[in-house]
């Protein structure tokens, strides 16, 4: 089965506007990710580390299998790739991720996974060997400083992270960001649920061996049970799902556009359930968030700019 064009590819991700469709799955994914780090934390109350991406990968996979694509046949030549972001993309982050919030407090984890954007740009420009146009960058930028002014405010005098915390945080992002551009020349191929179906199932078989020697220590309450399966199928099968979709349809910068807002959800849930209060700067950091994730939903103004 013969690849497109790569560069061909990009163009027109690069090049296809952000429509309602767009807007949706991004509003979508924000969601859903902004509140996985809650459910992180509900989960590691009673259970180790090690058992939740077991957890995560099972409901996240039988969530995806019951989509009607979900089953179609990917070709033998590319079982390998399919391992490895299977490790990378799925298994070794969800295991970060919990890791990290054992000493990180959920408002830093969220801070740093906000800058999701910034990783991925450097990245995919490492891995396409090309620098992304000015708008592109400043974009990016914008993203960010809106994300760290929300996220700031929120970060509690009594919270605390070690330096191992933020590097199993940072780590997660790099496996994030190489995982997408791994992906990428499937996304072309395979539809969505396909693609992630078979990820998410090889994540499950990656992650079962610490998963299933962590289930002695797990403390099953319906609490729990019902913060995994959430996470699993939600964070993980719909979450992917749709985060496969957009990726497809506009490229790879573009497609974290979601995780400008997963701030924004995450201190709305904090005002929910923790009483936690809104002050003026994060107001701020939510338009700054905005017109970053405007600009960075712009197509690139000639095609030129993505070589």
């Amino acid at each position: 089965m013969k690849l497109p064009h790569s560069d061909d590819s990009q163009v027109a991700d690069t090049n296809r506007g952000f429509g309602f469709i767009e807007w949706a799955l991004a509003t979508g994914m924000a969601l859903i990710w902004g509140s996985s780090f809650l459910l992180i934390e509900i989960i590691i109350r009673e259970a180790p580390s090690t058992f939740v991406p077991l957890g995560r990968s099972v409901f996240g996979a039988l969530a995806l299998l019951f989509m009607p694509k979900a089953r179609e046949p990917i070709a033998r030549e590319h079982h390998a790739r399919l391992w490895v972001l299977g490790f990378i993309w799925m298994a070794l982050p969800f295991f970060l991720f919990p890791l990290a919030e054992r000493t990180v407090a959920t408002s830093i984890a969220g801070m740093m996974n906000g800058a999701l954007p910034v990783v991925v740009a450097i990245v995919t420009a490492l891995w396409l060997k090309t620098m992304p146009s000015l708008q592109r960058s400043l974009a990016v930028c914008i993203g960010f400083v809106g994300i760290v002014l929300i996220a700031v405010p929120s970060i509690n005098e009594g919270s605390s992270a070690d330096v191992m915390g933020i590097l199993y945080l940072v780590g997660a992002l790099l496996c994030y960001a190489v995982g997408i551009n791994i992906a990428r020349p499937l996304q072309t191929i395979y539809a969505p649920e396909t693609l992630m179906f078979r990820v998410v199932a090889i994540s499950v078989i990656w992650s079962a061996p610490l998963g299933l020697a962590a289930l002695p220590r797990v403390t099953f309450t319906w609490q729990m049970l019902s913060a995994t399966i959430a996470l699993g199928a939600l964070g993980t099968g719909a979450a992917f799902f749709l985060f496969g979709t957009l990726l497809a349809r506009t490229g790879t910068v573009r497609a974290m556009i979601p995780t400008y807002f997963t701030p924004v959800v995450s201190i709305f849930l904090g005002v929910l359930f923790n009483d936690e209060k809104i002050i003026g700067l994060s107001i701020v950091g939510m338009i700054i968030v905005l017109l970053g994730a405007w600009l960075t939903s712009r197509p690139e103004p000639t095609a030129s700019t993505t070589r």
